[in-house]
């Protein structure tokens, strides 16, 4: 068995410590089934909780890097810095309650060994496996937000938020090296740039479960989230993505 990770598990965290134990003894608990090596990077936004000390409470050191930010930054900026730390030959986001259930990944492993650069999880496709559903205002605002995104910025994808997405190591680093978003439109401008460098993309259905405790908030993150697929958009515009 080689002793660099195969995967780079990425999640991003703001006050976690309540659920992020419950994911990661599920994430261990896969991992042990396979015969390969994993990597769990945890970034913590500026949580005011314990959420730092409960990573290596299931994994060692050199399994386990923690992160933390100086202060609540965003999600995009989070992934961003887990993306660009990750050792693995893939990395793969997840949300911090593995509202995808981790065992996907086995799924999504066949697409980017062969000539997919980068698959997401999609809740949106036929196939997919919406076991517990959003609250109503929760569905209605991201369809609104997905006709925004395919007006201003992409028409390639049916659910550009799902959390689980994967993508080999070398093209995160190129993609992440260039995005800006540091809020929860990063997925867009992920999407964008790599729609523009002409990789290949693959959506996927995946089996997705709703958490009550979402870290979403309907009005302040919805405006942002139009500011910043704007931004995306005029950053193009403006030569910013060389």
């Amino acid at each position: 068995m080689s002793s660099d990770p195969l995967v780079s598990v990425v999640i991003p965290c703001l006050n976690e410590e309540t659920r992020l134990g419950l994911s990661l003894q599920k994430l261990v608990d896969y991992f042990k089934t396979q015969d390969y090596r994993w990597q769990l990077i945890v970034i913590d936004d500026g949580s005011t909780d314990r959420t730092t000390e409960v990573p290596h409470r299931f994994l060692p050191e050199d399994r386990c890097l923690v992160l933390k930010n100086d202060g609540n930054r965003g999600k995009g900026y989070s992934v961003r810095r887990g993306v660009l730390a990750a050792a693995g030959e893939y990395v793969l986001i997840s949300d911090a309650d593995l509202s995808t259930p981790i065992y996907e990944w086995e799924r999504f492993l066949p697409y980017l060994q062969g000539s997919c650069d980068v698959v997401i999880g999609s809740r949106s496709l036929p196939d997919s496996n919406v076991v517990k559903r959003q609250a109503w205002y929760r569905q209605g605002m991201g369809r609104v937000f997905n006709k925004i995104i395919r007006m201003l910025v992409i028409d390639d994808f049916v659910d550009t938020q799902c959390g689980f997405k994967a993508f080999r190591r070398d093209v995160g680093t190129r993609l992440f090296e260039k995005m800006r978003i540091d809020h929860f439109c990063f997925d867009v401008e992920m999407l964008f740039l790599a729609k523009k460098a002409g990789l290949n993309v693959r959506e996927l259905p995946v089996e997705w479960h709703n958490s009550e405790d979402s870290r979403v908030r309907i009005l302040q993150d919805s405006s942002k989230m139009l500011r910043d697929a704007i931004r995306i958009r005029i950053n193009d515009l403006m030569g910013r993505y060389r």
